[in-house]
């Protein structure tokens, strides 16, 4: 008989296990880097990137949300955080990356930037009539808002 018990997830929204391409960058600025997720929940994410952050810097992620996490199509969406944790990664002058979500912005699929994310959502193209409703948009906005 074990005497260990087991231990109960604390955590306030599902947590996956996804790994996406992203582009990251401080908030307003202009130096954007590519990324990816490890996992990801409706208020933080942990990703590697070779951008140089500090705990409590203000950064934007953009990535294309897929449809496991969205429970509709895949949208592509800007969050905003703020750093927590800044720790070295086993991969080449990575760091991995652990930030609060604090918000939401839906983009449209197509970006005429020439943007590393603009490369990196070549691999998610869709057409416009493919583009989330703002139902399903409000939908995931409130899913990720709950306690």
């Amino acid at each position: 008989m074990s005497s260990e018990q087991p231990q109960l997830e604390r955590r306030a929204a599902q947590r996956f296990d996804v790994h996406l391409p992203v582009s990251v960058r401080l908030a307003g600025g202009d130096r954007e880097r590519s990324g990816f997720t490890q996992n990801l929940c409706a208020r933080g994410v942990l990703f590697h990137t070779d951008l140089p952050l500090s705990e409590t810097d203000a950064i934007e992620v953009t990535l294309v949300m897929p449809s496991e996490i969205t429970l509709a199509e895949n949208m592509r969406v800007r969050c905003r955080g703020k750093v927590l944790r800044v720790l070295s990664s086993a991969v080449r002058n990575r760091s991995v990356v652990a930030a609060q979500l604090e918000g939401y912005e839906f983009l449209p699929e197509a970006d005429d930037g020439a943007s590393d994310l603009a490369r990196i959502s070549a691999l998610h193209e869709h057409h416009r009539e493919d583009e989330p409703s703002t139902n399903t948009r409000k939908a995931f906005v409130e899913n990720s808002q709950r306690p």
